[in-house]
């Protein structure tokens, strides 16, 4: 079982942030499909290539090669990394937020984070693509928030 639990996005497309010149990564039309308000919706063009926009500072969420773009005020959920609230989930399919991973660290040490994402996943159940604005697996995110949660409290 590969360790991402989406499907791969065709990631030769490249494409700069229009607000920020930042390279975007790839994301299905389903991600914005399923996390776009419905006023933004209206505006989507289902036949262009979208990409996100990972720079905490933007407020460009996606952007196409036409520099249209929609913004953390236009999708449904807060989006994670742009906004690093201690509600705000790191994986979005099973609700670990930050809150959540350091309160079992602090308790016990150790997180069971990962571990328990990999158990979802390799029975089917993640749905990154419709869950996470990312569009993509939040292993990395996850693995990511764990380590600086150890370090601070150790």
């Amino acid at each position: 079982m590969s360790e991402e639990c989406c499907s791969p996005t065709k990631n030769s497309l490249k494409a700069n942030c229009p607000v920020n010149g930042v390279k975007g990564k790839r994301v299905q039309t389903i991600t914005l499909k399923s996390l776009l308000k419905p006023s933004a919706l209206e505006t989507l063009n289902s036949e262009s290539n979208y990409f996100f926009c990972d720079s905490i500072d933007c407020p460009v969420v996606y952007f196409n090669e036409q520099s249209q773009t929609f913004t953390t005020e236009e999708i449904k959920v807060p989006v994670f990394p742009k906004n690093q609230g201690e509600e705000v989930p790191v994986c979005y399919c099973f609700n670990w937020t930050p809150t959540r991973i350091l309160e079992e660290i602090k308790q016990t040490n150790q997180s069971t984070a990962e571990s328990s994402i990999r158990t979802h996943i390799q029975a089917g159940r993640c749905g990154c693509e419709v869950n996470n604005p990312q569009g993509s697996c939040c292993l990395a995110n996850v693995r990511q928030q764990v380590i600086n949660y150890q370090q601070s409290v150790m």
